[in-house]
């Protein structure tokens, strides 16, 4: 084997050993020490120097959607870094007509209702405009709704008279007709294979080839956002297949945890695959299903209704008797299931459907995980420690949609959202997630929004939650890694510990925490290997020929 020193201003393990440089081979962190003492273990060894960079384990986001980013890549980017306004989608829909086949379809996603300048939300009828013989699909960032034109509406088989899908409802203008808006199922049957009762989806998959073409866009901004691994939280069959292909081909640089959408259940049995299975950097780590709609989205499921409504409680998009066969059978075969449940009375449902199955079956060594688990209160809390459960909340949503939660949600609500200070005191696991592209995917960005708990607008939210810097960096790698119960393997730089690391310009535990999203990734190592380096941050000559250094 062949053995690296890395060395650096300052080393961050997240455990008590603060040394001066790490040794790793074969993929693992080997040792830990000084740079002399080091070498002299492993003579010969090439010592690579990152002189005042800072190196800490690398970022694990706990629930993130890579095939749906790989996608994504391959349509417009509607984003509120890419458009302010519908004049400006508009724009851009129309560039892309002008190179799109007769009838193709005009795909985007991330939009943002929120941030547009007309303060209006996209409908059929501006998307109409544009095209009334191509059909148009537009994807909001929360991923829970999105809007067509009519030519899609009609290739989807849905007319004014057709009725709301299970979990799902058509959007009507206020004069009942359809508006083109498609929430909860109704957008899953177009755009998500992973989550569709369908053969397939109304908008066409595209190839394998472009996939894996998507993937490798969506892995280079990950790494250079510091990420190693990631759990995709919504897998199908094919994405799995896109995923081994790209193992296959050595194009798949990250790690990957893999949440199986339930419908796709019987697939375990068949391949003999069970929570922890692993195949290369694939791993199997649990079962997807759902509750209730989204935070950004404004379809939560709570109980109390949205700020400014007296009949607005948002939506449930599984039936009570659909939950419970789920967590049942997951449970009763030693599977975790991981489910999808952002308001309080959501997760109320969901702890019901938890205490029942650990009566009945008791495991005290599964915990099952609530994903976002966004807005809890006292009883929650209790009974999710009951229960161990493991919450993977939003990291940088307070930062990401700013003063609007205020406005949906109300003061009171606020102080018991993304309740990482709560968790943490009461002793419950919890991990760092992006939900991307539901949320901005950089994990620093995250840090600073758990620390200081301030919108990008400079709203203070729910300042009762904040967090410390440390606090903040462990959700994001060994808070992530017991989530995924790797809490052995990732998460820390300790020997017998996958060489996963990330080099940043400055100290995350001591820079301003108001700056923690803009400290730069220098570069990103994926079992000892390097996955991504930012442009001029080359090797430099040094002394020795076996001895390199990296500068800043």
């Amino acid at each position: 084997m062949t053995t690296t020193i890395y060395r650096a201003r300052r080393i961050v393990t997240m455990t008590d050993d603060a040394p001066e440089a790490i040794a790793s081979a074969d993929g693992l962190v080997t040792a830990t020490g000084s740079v002399a003492e080091l070498r002299e273990r492993f003579a010969g060894a090439e010592v690579v120097d990152f002189r005042d960079g800072v190196i800490v384990p690398g970022f694990n986001d706990a629930h993130a959607h890579l095939v749906v980013a790989a996608e994504d890549m391959l349509h417009l980017d509607l984003s509120i870094d890419a458009v302010s306004s519908l004049a400006e989608i508009g724009v851009k829909l129309h560039q892309q007509l002008a190179v799109t086949p007769p009838g193709g379809w005009l795909r985007g996603s991330r939009y943002d209702d929120a941030k547009m300048a007309e303060g209006r939300v996209l409908t059929r009828g501006d998307l109409d405009g544009i095209s009334a013989d191509h059909p148009i699909l537009i994807l909001h960032v929360a991923g829970h709704w999105g809007v067509v034109n009519s030519k899609a509406l009609a290739l989807g088989g849905i007319d004014e008279s057709t009725e709301d899908p299970p979990g799902g409802r058509f959007g009507r203008d206020g004069s009942g007709r359809l508006n083109g808006i498609l929430f909860e199922t109704a957008i899953f049957d177009f755009a998500y294979p992973q989550a569709t009762r369908r053969p397939q989806t109304v908008a066409p998959a595209s190839t394998l080839e472009d996939r894996v073409r998507g993937l490798v866009l969506a892995q280079s901004a990950f790494h250079a956002a510091g990420i190693t691994s990631l759990t995709d939280a919504m897998i199908g069959p094919d994405d799995i297949t896109l995923l081994q292909t790209a193992q296959s081909c050595d194009a798949l640089t990250l790690r990957v945890n893999l949440l199986l959408h339930y419908e796709h259940y019987g697939m375990l049995a068949q391949h003999a695959v069970r929570t922890g299975s692993r195949d290369g950097r694939i791993r199997f780590n649990g079962v997807k299903a759902f509750v209730d709609g989204a935070i950004g989205g404004r379809t939560c499921l709570m109980e109390q209704p949205f700020e400014g409504t007296t009949d607005d409680y948002g939506m449930q998009t599984v039936s009570d008797a659909d939950l419970r066969d789920v967590v049942r059978m997951a449970h009763a075969e030693s599977n975790r299931v991981c489910v999808h449940a952002n308001g309080d009375r959501a997760i109320g449902k969901l702890l019901d459907v938890f205490e029942e199955a650990h009566r009945e079956n008791p495991k005290p060594h599964v915990h099952h995980r609530i994903e976002h688990c966004s807005i809890v209160n006292d009883d929650i809390l209790r009974r999710m420690k009951g229960v161990h459960a493991i919450a993977a909340p939003f990291g940088s949503y307070v930062h990401y949609h700013g003063g609007k939660l205020l406005e949906w949600y109300g003061p009171e609500r606020i102080e018991r959202m993304f309740a990482h200070r709560s968790f943490l005191d009461r002793g419950i696991a919890v991990a760092g997630s992006s939900d991307y592209p539901c949320g901005p995917y950089q994990p620093l960005l995250a840090l600073q929004s758990c620390v200081t708990r301030t919108g990008y607008d400079g709203t203070p939210l729910g300042l009762s939650q904040r967090i410390t810097p440390l606090e903040a960096l462990a959700l994001y790698t060994t808070g992530s890694a017991y989530a995924a119960d790797e809490a052995e393997t990732k998460g820390r730089l300790a020997p017998g510990y996958v060489a996963d690391f990330v080099v940043l310009d400055g100290d995350p535990l001591t820079v301003d925490p108001s700056m923690l999203g803009a400290l730069g990734v220098r570069a990103t190592y994926v079992g000892g290997t390097n996955v991504w380096e930012r442009a001029g941050q080359a090797a430099a000559a040094s002394p020795s020929a076996r001895s390199r250094t990296r500068s800043g």
